[in-house]
């Protein structure tokens, strides 16, 4: 039955390409489908499509719970750490809170927090000497002024860590991992409880990042240990991300430019080596590159916007569904048309005008179809300076270093602005952004609930109120016992008995959004996971 419903599939998929049924930007429009813009590239991305049912398709588990997915999805990468100005800084973090962004992705180097020699914190590069914290002290606190949470990535080791100095690159490992470990456990505790998560490393898979030798996912995988266990020693509530991974397709382990290990084999082999135990989540980066975000054709050998997806499959493989993955880097690249920029065309090529539309539509396609994904980090907001104008990646930019806003800004600033946080397929943990609490509230650890936490009420009157989309909706309700009264829309109020099992909510056979209150009359109240179908 499924082979004869997949068949069906793609003879209509192939008859939208012949035909070019549709032709308007909807999701009905083949430009939904392939994420191309030119009809001729539409038909043939359409017929590409229609061969997705006969090609392996990732196993990605949308229905299972997975945690680190309810916070506030908006993140930027920022580069704070090179402005010299601290009115800049602020001035960054200023304007990208304005647009609703709620995350930062910022690097805390190594080289530039224990410079000159091991548990050396002073920084004597110039005159006056101060302390190398300094910097980073200012970062954390503007960005709890500006309610900024904060991915701290931690790399990039200082040339006494190794023997060799940097004549190994200055993304080499350092020689003697547990010194790694005694810095990221340095930042973790000095920063305990205002930063969140960390990524350690980034990009061990490609050339240059992990300096002037092979790519090594065992190499990598021992670092990832160390610096988990450090990490968790120093703050048991941080979140620690196993490095962000490029897209490639490449199986060159190098070194040299242009090469790297596909990060499908470069996560499994991470797996072999026993890194389940040693992250909470992956970090990948997903840019949108010679195709929309809309791309639904699936290859393992074509790098699209889905791409994600089969690292989903791998993770759910090995038994990691309930781990969540975070895309580090997001945006299309609006380089000029001037081949003398260095790598022009490596990234794609698209407008400012397509960069503006694509950017919010990489968002909304995660939120909609990817439960398993969390914080979305658009790259990049600003580089200090234009040194670097003549290379193809500078174009990710979303502002000049004097802070001129290109039309990306104010696209994402309208989206998120006029974005109603939206339960949509999956299941979603007490704390997720979408849901919003009135009267007292509190969480409760128990080993049973859903990935371990629930919140309860006690309180009469006490409410959640939230959207969804879909077709049902089926509340977890905890240890609990209590009565309460749900509403739907602006419909008839219903009561319902709560005593710990689960209960269907909604059920209809369309697909909708709705408004949902859930009041509690008496009892206990408790709100353990949504599950919308």
């Amino acid at each position: 039955m499924r082979r004869h419903r997949h068949g069906l599939i793609a003879v209509l998929l192939t008859c939208l390409a012949l035909t070019g049924c549709f032709s308007a930007p909807s999701r009905l429009s083949p430009f939904w489908w392939t994420g191309e813009e030119r009809p001729l590239n539409q038909a043939y991305g359409l017929l590409l499509l229609a061969g997705n049912p006969f090609h392996p398709q990732p196993r990605t588990l949308p229905d299972e719970p997975v945690a680190h997915t309810g916070f506030n999805p908006f993140g930027i990468n920022v580069f704070l750490e090179q402005e010299v100005e601290e009115w800049k800084r602020e001035k960054t973090l200023q304007i990208v809170t304005e647009a609703g962004f709620r995350w930062i992705r910022q690097s805390f180097p190594w080289e530039d927090i224990e410079i000159h020699g091991k548990g050396d914190f002073e920084d004597r590069r110039h005159q006056p000497y101060r302390s190398a914290w300094e910097k980073y002290d200012h970062i954390v606190g503007l960005a709890e002024k500006y309610h900024l949470d904060i991915l701290a990535i931690l790399e990039n080791p200082p040339a006494w860590s190794r023997a060799e100095g940097d004549a190994a690159g200055t993304y080499a490992p350092p020689d003697n991992l547990d010194d790694y470990g005694d810095y990221v456990y340095a930042v973790a505790s000095r920063y305990r409880g205002r930063i969140r998560a960390y990524q350690v490393w980034n990009e061990p898979n490609i050339y240059p990042k992990w300096g002037e030798r092979p790519i090594d996912p065992e190499g990598y995988t021992r670092l990832l240990c160390v610096a988990y266990r450090r990490i968790k020693e120093a703050d048991p509530e941080a979140i620690v991300f196993a490095a962000a991974l490029a897209q490639t397709i490449g199986y060159d382990v190098g070194p040299g430019p242009w090469t790297g290990m596909n990060e499908m084999v470069f996560l499994q082999r991470m797996y072999q080596a026993g890194a389940a135990s040693c992250f909470d989540g992956l970090i990948v980066n997903d840019y949108i590159l010679w195709s929309g975000p809309s791309d639904r054709r699936l290859r393992s050998w074509n790098v699209t916007f889905a791409r994600p997806a089969y690292l989903r499959d791998i993770m759910v493989a090995n038994g990691d569904a309930y781990k969540p993955i975070w895309l580090g880097e997001m945006n299309a690249n609006a380089v000029p048309d001037d081949p003398s920029i260095q790598d022009w065309g490596a990234y794609g090529q698209v407008t400012l005008e397509q960069q503006a539309r694509y950017a919010p539509l990489g968002y909304q396609r995660a939120l909609e179809e990817w439960p398993w994904t969390g914080v979305i980090f658009f790259w990049f907001f600003k580089r200090a300076s234009d040194a670097e104008m003549n290379q193809s990646w500078y174009y990710f930019r979303m502002a000049d270093p004097d802070f001129t806003l290109m039309p990306v800004y104010d696209t994402m600033k309208v989206y998120i602005s006029g974005l109603t946080p939206t339960l949509y397929r999956g299941v979603h943990q007490e704390d997720d952004w979408a849901l919003n609490y009135t009267g007292e509230w509190e969480t409760m650890r128990d080993p049973a609930a859903v990935l371990g936490a629930y919140r309860r009420s006690g309180d009469p009157g006490a409410e959640v109120s939230f959207v969804f989309k879909g077709r049902t909706l089926t509340l977890t309700p905890g240890p609990v016992q209590g009565e309460v009264e749900v509403q739907i829309d602006d419909g008839s109020v219903r009561r319902l008995s709560l005593h710990g099992e689960p209960v269907r909510l909604f059920s209809s056979l369309r697909m909708g959004t709705h408004r949902v209150r859930v009041v509690l009359l008496g009892g206990e109240l408790g709100i353990d996971s949504l599950s919308v179908r």
